[in-house]
C-alpha cells in the first residue's frame, strides 16, 4: 500500500476531512472488501478519506504535549493508512472502531520519540506513565481534597507510582520531564489567516450513528474478552480482575501479599495471562480481535 493518499500536510488532511463523506455500514464494509480482494486503490482512497475527521479529532486530543498539530495529524493518517490495510470487513466490526486503536497507538508513538526531553518510553509501562499520569494525578488530588488532606508533592508521586504500579523513581522522572506548559488549539495555524486550529473541527462529539455503531462493537468485543478470560486459570483470573477490571486497581504489591508471591512474579503471571487471552481472540476470531479488544 503506498503513502500517496497521505496529504502532504495536515492542513491539507483537515481541509479534505471537512468535505468527506459520511459512510454507511454497506457501503464501507463494501469499500474495504474491494480494497483487500481487489487492490483497488480508489477504494481505500474512499474509506480513508471518510474518516479523515476521526483522525484529526484524536489527533487533537495530543496537542498538549508539545507537538506541532500538522505533525500530529500526519501520525494520526499514517495510522489510519495501517488500520486500512488490516481491516478485515468480514468481522462484523465498524472500520471507525477498529481504526482507534491504530491512530492512537501511531500518535502516541510519535509523541515519544519527539518530546523534547524523552529519550526512552519504549515499555508499556513508561507509555503507560506518559499519557495517564496527569489524569491520575488529577483523581488523587481530587480525592485528597475530598478527605481533608494535603499532601506533599512526593505524597501525590508516591500515590500516583502505587495507582499505575510502577517504581516511584520512574514517577519523579516522569514528573520532571512532564512539567511543561500545556498548548492550546487555539493557536493560528501557519498561512491561514489566523485561522485557529480548532475551527477545523466540525464537531467531536460521535454522531447518534457513531455511537450505535460503536456501541455494538464494543459489545461483541467484551463478549469476545470474556470467552478469553473464562480460559485463564482461577489465578490468573483474579490477577487480571484486580489490576484490569476492578474501578481502583490494586497495586502489584498487595496482590503479592495476598497470593504469598513477590512484585515481579505477580507482574509475570500478569503479562502471562494477557498474553493467553490475546492468543485465544486471535485463535478465535483473528488478529483484528485482539487489537479491537485492547480499545477498551
Amino acid at each position: 500500500m503506498g503513502t500517496h493518499f497521505i496529504p502532504n500536510s495536515g492542513s491539507d488532511v483537515a481541509r479534505r476531512a471537512m468535505s468527506a463523506e459520511l459512510l454507511d455500514a454497506e457501503t464501507e464494509a463494501a469499500l474495504a472488501r474491494a480494497w483487500r480482494d481487489e487492490g483497488n486503490e480508489q477504494a481505500l482512497h474512499r474509506l480513508v478519506t471518510a474518516y479523515l475527521r476521526l483522525a484529526i479529532a484524536m489527533a487533537a486530543k495530543y496537542r498538549r504535549y508539545g507537538a506541532p498539530m500538522n505533525d500530529l495529524i500526519q501520525e494520526a493518517g499514517v495510522g489510519l493508512m495501517k488500520a486500512a490495510s488490516k481491516f478485515d470487513p468480514d468481522r462484523g466490526v465498524r472500520f471507525s472502531t477498529y481504526a482507534v486503536w491504530w491512530i492512537k497507538a501511531s500518535i502516541q508513538d510519535y509523541v515519544m520519540r519527539n518530546w523534547s526531553m524523552v529519550r526512552t518510553g519504549s515499555t508499556s509501562a513508561q507509555k503507560s506513565l506518559f499519557f495517564n499520569m496527569r489524569r491520575v494525578r488529577a483523581k488523587i488530588e481530587a480525592e485528597m481534597g475530598l478527605e481533608g488532606q494535603d499532601p506533599t508533592a512526593h505524597e501525590i508521586r508516591a500515590e500516583i507510582a502505587k495507582e499505575l504500579g510502577v517504581p516511584l523513581r520512574d514517577v519523579d522522572i516522569m514528573d520532571a520531564r512532564l512539567s511543561g506548559a500545556d498548548f492550546s488549539l487555539n493557536a493560528a495555524q501557519a498561512g491561514e489567516e489566523g485561522r485557529e486550529w480548532v475551527e477545523t473541527l466540525e464537531d467531536e462529539g460521535p454522531q447518534a450513528e457513531e455511537t450505535v455503531s460503536r456501541n455494538s462493537d464494543l459489545d461483541r468485543a467484551r463478549g469476545w474478552l470474556t470467552e478469553a478470560f473464562d480460559a485463564l486459570t482461577d489465578r490468573e483470573r483474579m490477577i487480571i480482575e484486580a489490576r484490569k477490571l476492578a474501578e481502583q486497581p490494586e497495586t502489584l504489591e498487595s496482590l503479592g501479599e495476598k497470593l504469598k508471591l513477590s512484585k515481579e512474579r505477580v507482574r509475570q503471571l500478569e503479562a502471562q495471562a494477557l498474553r493467553k487471552m490475546r492468543q485465544r481472540l486471535e485463535a478465535n476470531h483473528g488478529t483484528a480481535a485482539a487489537d479491537l479488544a485492547a480499545t477498551i
